[in-house]
């Protein structure tokens, strides 16, 4: 179970990395209007991290968290509200995901209603899921 775990971290850091800086991208992308050349590149360079290792990171992420919680987690902590709480967390970060996706079609159809700031702020969301689910697999605090 041991190396399910260790997988299981690998790919949720390289999920992250990808949540982290995808959204820097959309950062760039929205100030880079009147660029076409540029507006093209961080097109390919948001579909090559979103498809090539976000998705994949994230289901290698949540198909080996699965495999814990069916093996050995659900029966072990099922009755304190720590791992309710971190599921919820993760659902989010899926719904996260699934926007940034929304957002890189909107960048590729030439769409995107949103600012710089938007985006600046929206880079901050994946930064406190991450803080509280490490604080509550860590600490276990209910």
């Amino acid at each position: 179970m041991l190396w399910v775990k260790s997988f299981h971290i690998i790919a949720m850091v390289s999920w992250f990395a990808g949540l982290f800086y995808l959204p820097r991208l959309f950062v760039y992308h929205s100030q880079c209007q009147d660029d076409q050349a540029g507006s093209e590149r961080f097109k390919i360079m948001e579909r090559k991290l979103y498809r090539g290792i976000m998705t994949p990171a994230a289901m290698v992420t949540v198909v080996l968290g699965i495999w814990m919680l069916v093996d050995y987690a659900w029966a072990a902590y099922a009755h304190m509200g720590w791992l309710h709480s971190k599921l919820l967390l993760v659902l989010l970060l899926l719904a996260y995901h699934v926007y940034c996706g929304h957002c890189m079609r909107a960048f590729r159809d030439d769409r995107n209603p949103h600012s710089h700031l938007f985006f600046r702020w929206f880079n901050e969301i994946p930064v406190l899921i991450l803080t509280a689910i490490v604080l509550l697999v860590f600490l276990r605090p209910f």
